[in-house]
């Protein structure tokens, strides 16, 4: 996932906003009981995710992907006053684990967990959104992006995690690699919809932004 020189990541990091306490807290407890834990967003990424968050200050963000709730908190910073995050993941043994979190932040409140496969949730999802971040299953990010396209504001932004998926995309395609396949696919999708403009940034394994026209 690191693409940058050490040592050059290294000073990027140091001259970055520091990660908050409660963050650090939730990192440490989800190395110690959650299965694969580098599924984290982690510090660097985390405060990414919450300045551009607060550089659009949405009133309601869609996040496909929970896990344990780490991107959640750190979206949540940017939310407006009386803001909500419908946040949604398949995984029911971690749904107390996040909402001890999201209780402990202050946004608790703020935030409402969706248990279950999203393509089946989100038709069922009756408003529209200023923010959506896809951090789930890669065989699925195209059918998101067609499912929440029409749920985003004009102006609203799509934030797309892991889109240069460990350096695979620039590499001989496994035919039997359906993720990679998946990324790929997405990736063009995204550069090809008329709907919204697009920029692939280098961050960790790549964040895509997406901007609806």
């Amino acid at each position: 996932m690191y693409f940058l020189p050490e040592k050059l990541d290294e000073y990027v990091v140091a001259h970055s906003q520091e990660e908050p306490e409660l963050l650090q807290a939730l990192t440490r407890e989800t190395y110690q009981k959650i299965l694969q834990p580098i599924m984290l967003s982690g510090p660097y990424q985390g405060r990414v995710l919450s300045m551009l968050s607060k550089l659009i200050r949405p009133k309601s963000i869609l996040e496909l992907g929970t896990f344990t709730g780490y991107a959640t908190l750190c979206l949540a910073e940017g939310l407006q006053q009386k803001g909500e995050i419908d946040t949604i993941d398949v995984n029911e043994e971690l749904l107390d684990f996040q909402r001890k979190y999201f209780d402990k932040s202050g946004y608790g409140s703020q935030i409402q967990q969706h248990l279950g496969s999203a393509i089946d949730i989100l038709p069922t999802l009756d408003k529209t959104y200023d923010l959506v971040f896809i951090d789930a299953d890669k065989p699925n990010y195209s059918n998101y992006f067609h499912l929440v396209i029409d749920k985003l504001n004009p102006g609203g932004i799509i934030l797309s995690d892991n889109v240069l998926w460990h350096g695979k995309v620039v590499e001989p395609l496994n035919d039997k690699d359906i993720s990679t396949k998946a990324v790929l696919d997405f990736n063009t999708l995204l550069r090809n919809d008329d709907r919204i403009e697009t920029v692939l940034l280098p961050i960790r394994d790549g964040l895509t932004i997406s901007r609806r026209k």
